[in-house]
């Protein structure tokens, strides 16, 4: 029996631990990977359920699992061997201070780094057989994906100028098994993000005129997982942070030419050649859309290998919550710390995951100008283009930063936090375009794609509107506009006509604009409710806080679907508007559509779960 202090050697030592603690349900039902087996996962997530492990995949003799990370209680648990010495590293980072305050809580601080370097070993269980691609679990998540995915994956390259472990990187991109023209068991796609540290890899090896070595590690120790999503400097390797983590040092093979993870239950290894590229996608991605086709790299497969008793790990993605967001719990947990050492006056930060994490960023800075005149925000802005500058920070679309000293809110609860900002701001100063810029990949709001706008929205001093909780008299709407909901204190929905095109968009939010102009007690500088958002179904945007911030903020681009009463360019091109500010968060039609689940499967799914089905009991 694994004892509770022997950190885990493999997937399979994690899988028995959490079935001794009775926290894992084996489902011996065949079902098949090809969305049957990711809606049961998403359902049980959705109840808070165990992790899972699917004894019968069809098309595949390899079991799969999932919702390891299903709860916060039992990814700390899956990683409870190492996660306390990584918080206090980090810690010690961010105020090396605490070392004299507090040495107990650093005792043998010294020895940490180096018991977490990886270490190169002579052969690892992931040799001990090989085989293709195609024999691997073909999991297909959203009915309109363009075939299976990888979806755990640790993708490891290395520095083309400087090769070597610690030079390397590790992240979880999209890996695309089949589908498209990728050639059966010879090609997958590998797509990445804007931002990600393999970019900067793939720059240096076109530089060179090289081909671009890449090992995709899948399984092994949870905590080799969670260290390929953590938002480390550029040249620090992933693999110290996983052998911290994991309270075991990684342990890697080199095999022609290619490093493997010695724990892993699959490595796929290959290369992407200089300028080869291929459509990849669709795929239902975690804003709740699917990403769409895009000329992507080509990873050429060489070899893939497994161990004998290798199971295949997988997670699903898209409108949050979902499994991720535990990740984003746990990252918060273990980085927090940083965020006051690396961006001077700012004290929280917070991507908000019913918004699509990076649409929405929340934070708290100091404003300590204020000897220069009445408060208003100087500092904060200075802080809001350091947090945009800010390693993963540097996609948020919308940020909304609040002064300390005005003692707002928790970031995290974000109700309160946006009704402390609009009780506050001014709308004819306190919002900043960043326009024609870089934006997220998978944010489809913008002209093309990785292009688009941001808005800084700030506020400090003292109130200057009580905000309105009860849906006001409204009357004569313009044609096509109505019903009218209150979403939050201070925020109104208006159901508006579906938008048929960008001129149509812009003429229909112009007369509604100029309709809250000609209404004296929405117009008020003081109005109870400073902020609009028009929406295709006003019902659904203000049902539940989550429906608002994902409708509000994964459909708006801030430069051209951000209006207001009375907007215009003052002074210094500066734009401002005198009344309620109006995000149009209708539906565009260049915007991607949204998940949605295939009622077939739906429908067998929820027979295999009533009672005396194989499901029976899981959610």
């Amino acid at each position: 029996m694994l004892a509770g202090t022997v950190a885990y050697r493999s997937l399979r030592d994690a899988l028995d631990d959490l079935e001794r603690r009775g926290d894992l349900r084996r489902i011996d039902a065949p079902l098949s990977p090809d969305l049957e087996i990711p809606l049961v996962h998403r359902r049980v997530f959705e109840a808070g359920g165990p992790a899972l492990l699917f004894e019968r995949v069809q098309g595949s003799s390899m079991p799969v699992c999932s919702n390891l990370f299903g709860t916060l209680e039992r990814a700390r648990y899956l990683l409870r061997h190492g996660l306390d010495r990584l918080e206090r590293a980090v810690a010690m980072r961010a105020d090396p201070v605490q070392v004299l305050r507090q040495p107990w809580r650093f005792a043998g601080a010294a020895v940490w780094g180096r018991t977490a370097l990886p270490v190169e070993v002579g052969r690892g269980p992931v040799e001990q057989e090989r085989t293709t691609v195609g024999a691997l679990p073909a999991i297909r998540c959203w009915p309109k994906d363009g075939g299976p995915f990888v979806t755990l994956p640790q993708v490891y390259t290395e520095d083309p100028d400087a090769p070597g472990v610690l030079h390397s990187n590790v992240g979880m991109y999209r890996i695309q098994m089949a589908g498209n023209d990728y050639v059966r068991d010879r090609e997958v796609g590998l797509h990445y993000q804007i931002h990600r540290g393999i970019g900067v890899h793939h720059a240096k090896a076109l530089a060179r005129g090289e081909p671009l070595r890449v090992a995709v590690f899948v399984g092994g120790p949870p905590a080799h997982t969670l260290a390929a999503v953590l938002p480390l400097p550029e040249g620090l390797s992933e693999l110290v942070m996983a052998g911290m983590l994991a309270g075991r040092r990684f342990r890697y093979v080199r095999r022609n030419g290619y490093v493997l993870s010695a724990d892993a239950d699959v490595c796929i290894v290959g290369t992407v050649r200089p300028g080869v590229l291929k459509d990849e996608g669709p795929f239902g991605d975690h804003l709740g859309y699917y990403s769409l086709r895009h000329p992507f790299p080509v990873l050429a497969v060489e070899a893939v290998y497994r161990r004998h008793d290798a199971v295949w790990p997988f997670t699903v993605v898209g409108r949050p919550p979902q499994e991720d967001t535990v990740f984003g719990k746990l990252i918060h947990e273990i980085t927090g710390p940083m965020v006051p050492a690396s961006l001077p006056g700012v004290e929280a930060l917070h991507a908000v995951d019913e918004a699509g994490v990076h649409p929405l960023l929340l934070a708290v800075g100091s404003e300590r100008y204020v000897p220069y005149g009445a408060p208003k925000p100087r500092e904060l802005l200075t802080q809001a283009h350091a947090i945009l500058g800010f390693g993963q920070a540097s996609l948020a679309k919308v940020l909304v930063l609040a002064a300390r000293q005005d003692d707002p809110p928790s970031v995290h609860d974000v109700p309160a936090f946006l009704g402390h900002v609009l009780e506050r701001f001014d709308p004819t100063r306190d919002l900043h375009f960043e326009t024609r810029t870089t934006m997220d990949t998978l944010d489809y709001t913008g002209p093309a794609l990785h292009e688009g706008s941001k808005l800084v929205w700030v506020a400090c001093g003292p109130k200057r509107r009580a905000l309105g909780r009860s849906r006001p008299m409204i009357a004569d709407l313009p044609d096509g506009w109505g019903p009218v909901e209150v979403a939050l204190p201070g925020v109104l929905v208006v159901q508006g006509p579906p938008v048929r095109d960008a001129a149509h968009a812009a003429a229909s939010r112009a007369a509604l604009c100029a309709w809250l102009a000609d209404n004296p007690a929405l117009m008020a500088s003081k109005g109870a409710f400073p902020w609009v958002v028009a929406a295709d179904d006003a019902g659904f945007a203000a049902r539940s806080v989550a429906n608002f911030l994902w409708v509000t903020f994964t459909r708006v681009d801030p430069a051209r679907d951000v209006d207001g009463a009375g907007a215009r360019f003052c002074a210094d091109k500066h734009w401002a508007c005198d009344g309620p500010v109006v995000f149009d968060a209708r539906i565009k039609p260049h915007h991607a559509p949204p998940l949605e689940d295939d009622p077939a499967v739906v429908a067998r799914v929820e027979r295999l779960a009533a009672r005396g089905g194989p499901l029976a009991g899981l959610f």
